[in-house]
């Protein structure tokens, strides 16, 4: 009886992944309608999305941020809302308050941006932590609690976070615990000059993003129900046991780098787990690789340990740190 219910299992397992891979190569090519290049940043804003976590994009000014995330969210088929931290926000201008209606009476909840599905919180390190805090809820359990009554988001709820890597005055560097509830940090670069020079003429003509995203150009490949039933099918990636037995190792070897000052915790193992799983959705393969963990083993762990003073006036990079500290882990065979 075990061993019919396994069998009926695996077909039904091959379908849910068939169907993973379908519907992932048409959001990718939807995007790539919008977003000129940054590939690899919309697959991993995409892992983000259907592993149900939160990512960290880190860019300077004018290389698509906030238009890839509208972008994402059209294709998808959630809703959007954007938030420009700024020195003066405040906690319930995400989260929103209760007013009171003289009229009847009652105090009535207005809700704020955060009640949204995918959340933009642009610039995020502009705020102070006060209202950087006010996510930290949001992002745990995707719960809101105002005035002593919690109230729940979407399950599709993903904050995109973005910070300008090179501009830090009148900053407010994000705390460790809160860098740690983002699944992945990652870099979105300058696109290259093919790239740059389609955006160009793209930008003369009536081919430009928001021309696209405003009009019906853009198809929504998914509804908001059917990213949770991705997520589930996601679990049908098979992972194998000396695989897992790697993932804790490179986490655990971060805390004994000569390097590093700040190793990642337990919550790094899950996110690499989860990270290379949905990778291995996205490239079509319904069984995770050793390459499928030392590709995401930087944006999982590049947010969360901390150098060394010494090392990093030596000029030491955290990518460094990351590359040695695969290097010293053996890799299964």
């Amino acid at each position: 009886m075990c061993e019919e219910a396994v069998m009926d299992a695996q077909p039904a397992n091959e379908a849910a992944l068939q169907s993973v891979n379908e519907i992932l190569s048409r959001a990718r090519a939807e995007v790539a309608k919008v977003i000129i290049g940054q590939q690899r940043v919309v697959d991993f804003c995409l892992i983000a999305i259907f592993t149900g976590n939160h990512i960290l994009i880190e860019g300077v000014p004018g290389v698509a941020k906030t238009l890839l995330v509208r972008t994402l969210a059209k294709v998808l088929g959630a809703d959007f809302s954007r938030i420009q931290f700024t020195p003066d926000l405040m906690p319930s201008d995400i989260t929103g308050t209760s007013v009171f209606n003289l009229q009847e009476g009652a105090f009535h909840l207005v809700k704020g941006p955060i009640f949204t599905s995918f959340l933009l919180a642009d610039e995020i390190n502009r705020a102070p932590a006060k209202t950087q805090s006010a996510l930290l809820q949001a992002m745990q359990e995707r719960l809101v609690t105002i005035d002593g009554k919690t109230h729940e988001l979407p399950g599709s709820f993903t904050v995109f976070a973005t910070q300008n890597p090179i501009e830090y005055e009148g900053t407010y560097p994000l705390p460790e615990a809160q860098k740690d509830r983002f699944l992945l940090r990652v870099e979105m670069d300058y696109p290259t000059a093919e790239e740059e020079l389609r955006l160009a003429v793209a930008s003369l003509g009536q081919a430009t993003p928001e021309h696209l995203l405003a009009g019906d150009t853009i198809e929504p490949v998914l509804t908001e129900p059917q990213i949770q039933r991705m997520q589930e099918a996601l679990e049908s990636v098979t992972m194998k046991e000396e695989l897992i037995s790697y993932v804790v190792e490179i986490v655990r070897r971060s805390r004994e780098l000569d390097s590093i000052q700040v190793g990642a915790g337990p919550r790094a193992t899950r996110a690499l787990l989860l990270s290379s799983r949905a990778l291995a959705a996205i490239e079509g393969r319904d069984y995770v690789t050793p390459d499928d963990i030392r590709t995401m083993a930087y944006p999982v762990l590049s947010h969360r340990i901390v150098l060394r003073p010494e090392y990093e006036i030596e000029g030491v990079t955290v990518r460094e740190a990351v590359n040695k500290l695969l290097e010293a882990v053996a890799v299964p065979r």
